[in-house]
């Protein structure tokens, strides 16, 4: 029998039709199994994300379609503020807290079976361990009457006594402990990946520690350090939980701005919290659009 330009027997036909028959059926299962992921991304997601594109837009009081929410944002003092210390603290955080989990990685790869999991266990627990808690155990720690700030003062410390949890220092300390957990954990699989074979061959070489770092170790790393620096940006510059307990409306952050337009007690501003919103979601799409475009260079020069 001859089928497509080839020839077949009755067999070997009739297994290839089931063979065809089982992959369809397999892709409209695998299609319906997509279903409730794609609703519940459309639903909560797409939707949501659309609602507050157009309604930033839009004129207050339900008028007609407007510039100025934009305009507002970049010639207010207030809200310039706001848009400078959000990308400040983000930005600092991010690369002490890649910093610190370069070298706990590095630690993590090269530690015992037993001491890993010990230290990925605790990885894993203070890495969810943020929000409005680890705000108030900064405030135990820290605030007027702290443990640490009454131990510097009965002591003569200094540098504990006259701590100021609530300033910007304060709110990047808070910043950097749950940045540091995330990077770490983020990190370890990159180390896992760099082969002993490699440091053994630049070894033979006639290449130190520093040699295969600069020339072997960070150029493999970078996309891992880039990407993991871009989800560290983006998880502090949304970060709002933390920061409006530690600070509540006295420090400008653009989150905080963005809760004050929706629920003031004496005005909301839906509209233009809309358009704070947009350029929060603006700032991160473009930290990891820059991390995209670095990466295909890089890629384009090996």
């Amino acid at each position: 029998m001859i089928k497509g330009g080839r020839c077949y027997s009755a067999g070997s036909l009739f297994f290839t039709t089931i063979g065809e028959k089982l992959l369809n059926n397999s892709k409209k299962t695998y299609l319906a199994a997509l279903l409730p992921f794609a609703a519940v991304v459309l639903l909560f997601e797409l939707m949501p994300v659309a609602g507050v594109v157009m309604r930033s837009f839009m004129e207050e009081n339900g008028g007609g379609l407007t510039l100025t929410h934009y305009a507002s944002i970049f010639t207010k003092r207030l809200y310039r503020v706001a848009v400078m210390n959000s990308l400040w603290v983000a930005a600092v955080s991010s690369l002490i807290g890649l910093f610190t989990a370069f070298w706990g990685a590095k630690s993590c790869r090269e530690a015992k079976p037993g001491t890993k999991n010990i230290f990925l266990s605790v990885l894993n627990m203070t890495s969810n361990f943020s929000g409005i808690p680890l705000a108030f155990s900064y405030i135990i720690l820290f605030g007027n009457v702290g443990v640490l700030v009454m131990f510097g003062k009965n002591h003569g410390i200094e540098a504990l006594a006259n701590f100021n949890i609530y300033s910007i220092r304060g709110l990047l300390l808070c910043y950097i402990y749950f940045q540091i957990p995330l990077a770490t954990l983020l990190l370890i699989p990159a180390f896992d990946a760099l082969k002993k074979e490699w440091r053994e061959a630049a070894a033979l070489l006639g290449g130190g520690a520093a040699a295969f770092w600069l020339r072997v170790g960070l150029p493999n790393l970078l996309p891992s350090l880039l990407g993991t620096f871009s989800i560290l940006f983006a998880n502090a510059i949304a970060a709002f939980a933390t920061a409006y307990a530690l600070m509540q409306n006295n420090f400008q952050l653009l989150p905080i701005r963005i809760s004050e337009q929706f629920v003031g007690d004496v005005v909301q501003r839906k509209e233009f919290g809309s358009a704070l919103a947009v350029v929060l979601m603006l700032m991160m799409v473009a930290t990891i659009a820059a991390n995209g475009m670095i990466l295909k260079k890089r890629g384009g020069r090996g």
